[in-house]
This record gives C-alpha cells, structure tokens and sequence, in this order.
C-alpha cells in the first residue's frame, strides 16, 4: 500500500496533471461561491471534456472540481447568510453574525483552514479504509439506514436550541414535505395540489434558498445598512487569528471530520445532514456551546466546515470499494469510471491501486489548493460585508434566482424559492427554529423509505430481539444456554434517539427542581402574533392529515403518524408560550435566560432588526418580497437575462438612489456574467417567457428568451 501510494505522488505531482487538478480547483470555487450552484452541475458539464485525458488526468480533474466546492461555499454563507450550497447551511448561523461583528476575516480564514483539514482528513480515512469497512459495509442494511435517519432526526433537540417543542413540530413539517409528490409504494399522489411540478416532490435547493437565503437578505433591506459597520480585524490579522482557532481546536476539526467523512460513505445519507450533524455534536461537547452557537462562535464555523470537506473522501469509499455511489457526484463521477474502461469493485484495490491512491492524493492535493487559492482573496472578500445594501443585494438575488431554478429547472422552483421565503423569514422573526425544518425535510424520504423496505424484507426480526436456547460445550459439560439474534447497531442507534429527544426534558425538571417547580412556570394566559402563527402550523398539519386519511393505507400510515406527532408538539409548544410567565424587568441581564421564565434560546440567527417598529419591519418586508414579484414577473414576461440589467439598475437608483457610475458597470458586469457562465457554459435551458410565445422567431436573438 506504501509503495502505491508513493508512485501515486509521482503520478500526481506531474506538471501537466497538475495544472489540470488546480484548474479544476479554480473551477470548483466559483461554482461553491454561487448560492444553489454546487458541483453536481460542474462536474456534469466537465465529463465531456475528460474523453481524451488519461484517466489520471481525467480523475485529478473532476476531484479538483468536486472537492474545493464546499470550500467556496462558506464565502457566500458568511458574508450574505446565503448558504453556497445545501452543505453550508448551518456555516450560517454563526458565520454571519461573525461578518455581522466586524470578523468577517476571521470567519472565512477558519472556514477555509478548517475545511482543508477536515477535507485531507477524509482523503486519509479513505485511503486507510477502503480495505478495512468493506466488511462493515456489506453487513450495512436498510433497518440500520433507517435507524441512521431516526438517530438523525432526534438531533433536533440539540438544533433547538431551548426550544425543544417547536423543534420537533418543525422537523415533522420538514419530514411531511419531504413525502410530497407519488408515493413510491403505491403511486399515490400525496399533497401534489393538481400540480405536475409536485409529482416528483419539492425539491431542496430552492428550500434551503428559501428558508436560509431570503431571510437574511429581507432583514438586510428592512434594517438598511451594511451586513458589518466596520472590519473588527484588518485582512491580514482576520486570516491568522481564524488560522489560530482552527489549530486550537484540532480536536474538534478531528472529530467533526470523522463524523463527515463516515456519514459521506453510507449511501444514501446524502451531504445535506452531515454539516447539522457535526454541528449539534459540537454543541453537546464544547465547553459553553450552548449559550454562545448561533450568536457568532467560531467554532459553530470550524464544526460545520470540517465535516463538509470530509464528506468528499468518505463518498469515495462506497463509489470505489463496491460502485455504489456515496453522493450524486460520485454518482456522475461512475459514469468517467465506464468511460476509461475502469469497473469500480476488488480490482480497484488489487490491479489498480496506484489509481486508487492517485485520487486520494487529487482530494487532499484540491484542498490545500483551494484554501490556499481563497487565502489569496481572503481580504477583499472579506471587505463585501461592509458594502451598502443597494450594492449586495440585486446581485446577490439574481444569482439566488439562478440557483433556485437548478433545482428541476422548472418555474415551480421559482414559486417555491418565494414561498418558503415568506415562511423562512416568518419563522426567524417568530423565533421557530429552521434547522430542524431543513433536516426533517432532508430525512423524511430515507426515513420512510428504508421503513418500508425493512418490514417488507425482515418483518419485525430487525427490530424485536428474537432470544432461542442453544446447545454448548463448556468445559466437557452439554449446557443449553439462551442465545439473543438482534440487529444490535439498530437496537443502540433507536436508543441514543430516544435518550436524545428525552434529554431536554429531564434537563428542564432538574432546573426547576421536580414537576412543581415547572408548574410554577405558567400563568395566566396571553395570545400575541408568536401564538397566532403557531395556530398556523398546527392548522397546516391537521390540513395534511386530513388531505391523508383518503389515501391508500400505506400511503398514509407514516404521513398521519408524523403528522399526529406533529400536532401534538405544535399545540404543546403554543400551550407553553400562552401559559409562561414573562421575566420580570430588571431581574435579568440582557440575554441572560433565568430558570422558570419564558424566555428561550433557539438554534438559530438572532434577528437585527428587532430595534425597529413593528409596523416598519412589515412594510419593508413587503417591499423586499414585492421585489422579488417583480423580478418574476418581469423573467417571465422577458426572460432572465434581460431582467438582471433591468432589475439592478431599478434597484439601486429607487432603494439607494445610487449614481449610474455605480449602477451601470454593477448591470453591465453582472449580465455579462450570467450569460457567459451559465447560458453559455452552463447552457441552462431557460423557462418560456411571454414575449418568446408572442414573437417566435426573436427567440434566437435574445438570450434566455
């Protein structure tokens, strides 16, 4: 295996591959810079053009892509609370308020490090492992993917935050939504409106946009300001002090690392998780996690990043070792395996493992390129954060639009980047956690998917532990002694789940000392906006249990469970706000949650705009998603592309009243961009506009048309 891997370098380390491995590197930055992009597009466009390479070459390429794009997803995260792609998502809830403090250097240079380390980490476990979780996989069935999905949706508890029942009513909505569109078992349409766009569900990137997006850019308008009001660090201090924390918690860069790199080589589990799940690991172990994740902790960054890049090795395993791809990439990164002629399987660790270790250097070599390519721009990225909100914000949003619209390349995608706009920046004023909504969401199809297929191949046996007597010889002596056949990871992952979901529970009567003390808690009833929204959720649950109880039996068994539970937490929740006493004034200091008051943290983004009216914070919101109407209607009227020139423009001279010398090179640049990367790179096929229907032959002279 040594001398593989060192003739592997040398076959690496050539001028000419190299240049093909940084090349894919620069490639895979802009496309993790880009919200909604991601590298499942890149690499597709890419596969072509690997026909005649060598497949070191070819491979150096791709990898180079795919693994520096969660690179560049922190960079939008940080500065604009827009997730690159869905795998940057909780990079969100503390690298924003870092940028928001000044530290938007020290935030991005901690992303980068952290996710160098975690991505060479996962190129080192693969390049370990490969011949020693054979085994283990193979043994990996649907009850312990399922029991995987389970542990996953109990660390709701801990993304929460102190509100653990609203928590969990949102991941139940999140896993309803997920079984949006035909029913796998029996081709029940469930929830699809009469919409063909909802046959095949709802899909994630427009969700993510919507949810984590939006929010921060409508709260952007409405507070009227700069993201930061000044650097707290300049851009050389920034990047050594964000450098420093990564190697002060090294140990949490491994450990988070290992959780990415393990969870990116079970198939199916998908990228979309694992940053939430090394993220609520580090709030269970880091010292003062839970009063300081989500307020700006570096190490909520660190967490999130790390265990980001390692997916990319872990997916390599499975992709490799058995040719069952880890992720979608892989899944695309199959097909250039079919057209070198090489069959993943034993042979790629016997005959050719000099390629085998040839990638795994490609990862780890991508990742030191990549961070060290975002170090070189580090600062002037870093000075984004302090433009006025008339310059981020039309730029920003086209691209969003963009992103949104890879999701099936349909208008629906559209129409649900709004929608789940509106709810994301409800819920973030409402103070109703989103995290747990975005991985109920992202589990939800795994959870009743490898339900169904464990009862339908197993029955019970996988969940019940079946005991029988057996005959041994002890010691010359015939004993008959019991024997007890379980799926043991099963049985201890279910455990973990349920002591996870209890745990905030018997947290919260040890603090108020037993029942009576909590009952103390409660007083009279009061009903606000925060309960009429709650009245919202419940209604939109008990809605789709209803829509549920006239489907097939088992269409609706697992959306009238969820759904059931779902109310429950919900009425729960609402009960709690409408009968907890308020602090009292001046007993608290700010921020400071006392035991038995109703005030709770939750796992997320603190609002900057509650300084402001209420009335004024509505209007402005208004504005901001009557923006976004009118960037609609007027793409469908004449495409996109002629919409982002006009849009900018209309933007900055009526929210800023910006001069054309600002406005006109930001339309010009920013249109020149959008139609050479993804119209003519891209070549996205665009949706039929009004004007095209209208006039047909114009279609060819104005893009996007």
């Amino acid at each position: 295996m040594l001398t593989a891997a060192g003739e592997a370098l040398l076959i690496i380390m050539d001028p000419y591959r190299l240049m093909f491995l940084s090349l894919g590197c620069v490639l895979g930055l802009v496309l993790g810079i880009l919200p909604g992009i991601g590298g499942l597009a890149g690499t597709a466009m890419l596969l072509p053009f690997t026909f005649s390479m060598d497949p070191y070459t070819a491979f150096a390429f791709l990898l180079g892509l795919g693994s520096t794009t969660a690179t560049g997803d922190p960079i939008p995260a940080v500065l604009f609370g827009v997730p690159g792609g869905a795998g940057s998502a909780a990079t969100v809830l503390d690298g924003l308020p870092m940028a928001q403090r000044g530290e938007a250097g020290r935030a991005l240079s901690a992303a980068y490090m952290s996710s160098m380390m975690g991505g060479v980490f996962g190129a080192a476990l693969m390049a370990v492992s490969i011949p020693l979780l054979r085994p283990l996989m193979l043994s990996f069935g649907s009850p312990e993917m399922l029991a995987l999905a389970v542990f996953g949706i109990s660390t709701v508890s801990v993304l929460s935050g102190r509100t653990p029942l609203k928590g969990v009513a949102m991941a139940g909505l999140g896993v309803m939504l997920a079984m949006v569109g035909s029913d796998p078992q029996t081709g029940t349409l469930r929830w699809t409106l009469d919409s063909l766009y909802l046959w095949e569900g709802v899909k994630l990137l427009p969700l993510v946009l919507g949810i984590f997006a939006l929010p921060e850019l409508c709260d952007l308008l409405i507070a009227r300001t700069s993201i930061s009001g000044e650097m707290k660090y300049s851009a050389r201090s920034g990047m050594l002090r964000g450098a420093a924390d990564c190697f002060k918690h090294w140990w949490l860069i491994l450990r988070c690392s290992w959780i990415g790199a393990i969870m990116g080589a079970v198939p199916g589990i998908g990228g979309s998780i694992i940053d939430w799940l090394a993220y609520g690991h580090a709030i269970k172990t880091e010292k003062g996690a839970k009063e300081t994740f989500g307020k700006g902790d570096v190490r909520g960054v660190i967490a999130s990043e790390s265990s980001n890049n390692a997916k990319e090795g872990g997916a390599l395993v499975p992709t490799v070792a058995f040719g069952i791809p880890g992720s979608a990439g892989m899944a695309i990164l199959l097909g250039a395996f079919l057209i070198h002629g090489l069959v993943p399987g034993p042979d790629m660790l016997t005959k050719h493992l000099n390629f085998t270790y040839s990638m795994v250097w490609s990862v780890a070599l991508a990742n030191i390129l990549g961070a060290g390519m975002c170090y070189l721009f580090s600062g002037q990225f870093a000075k984004l954060a302090t433009l006025r909100y008339t310059l981020i914000l039309p730029s920003v949003l086209g691209i969003i639009y963009i992103g949104a619209f890879e999701g099936s390349r349909n208008w629906g995608d559209l129409y649900a980047l709004l929608l789940f706009g509106v709810l994301g920046w409800t819920m973030k004023q409402m103070k109703w956690p989103r995290p747990p909504f975005i991985l109920g969401f992202v589990l939800g199809d795994i959870l009743e998917r490898y339900l169904f297929i464990s009862i339908e191949r197993y029955g019970t046996d996988w969940l019940i532990p079946r005991i029988e007597l057996g005959t041994f010889e002890i010691l010359g002596q015939s004993m008959t002694l019991p024997i007890v056949h379980a799926r043991w990871a099963v049985l201890i992952l279910f455990v973990m789940a349920i002591l996870s979901l209890l745990r905030p529970v018997i947290q919260t009567f040890r603090a108020h000392g037993g029942l009576g003390g909590v009952l103390r808690m409660y007083g009279p009833p009061r009903l606000g906006v925060a309960e009429l929204f709650a009245f919202v959720i419940i209604a939109w649950f008990a809605i789709m249990v209803y829509e549920a109880s006239f489907w097939n039996f088992k269409a609706r068994i697992v959306p009238t469970i969820v759904g059931t539970i779902g109310i429950g937490f919900a009425s729960a929740a609402l009960l709690h706000n409408m009968f907890t006493r308020p602090i009292a004034k001046g007993v608290a200091a700010a921020g400071q949650v006392l035991p038995g008051s109703g005030q709770s943290i939750h796992m997320d983004i603190a609002s900057e705009t509650e300084h402001i009216p209420p009335r004024t914070i509505v209007l402005r919101a208004t504005i901001f998603f009557g923006w976004l109407v009118a960037f609609m209607l007027s793409m469908a009227t004449i495409g996109l592309i002629p919409t982002v020139p006009l849009f900018v423009i209309a933007f900055m001279r009526i929210e800023g009243k910006e001069s054309w010398r600002l406005v006109l090179p930001q339309a010009i640049v920013l249109t020149l961009f959008i139609y050479v990367m993804f119209d003519q790179l891209l070549t996205i096929p665009w949706p039929p506009t009004l004007l095209g229907d209208l006039f047909p032959g114009i279609k060819g002279l104005i893009p996007s048309l």
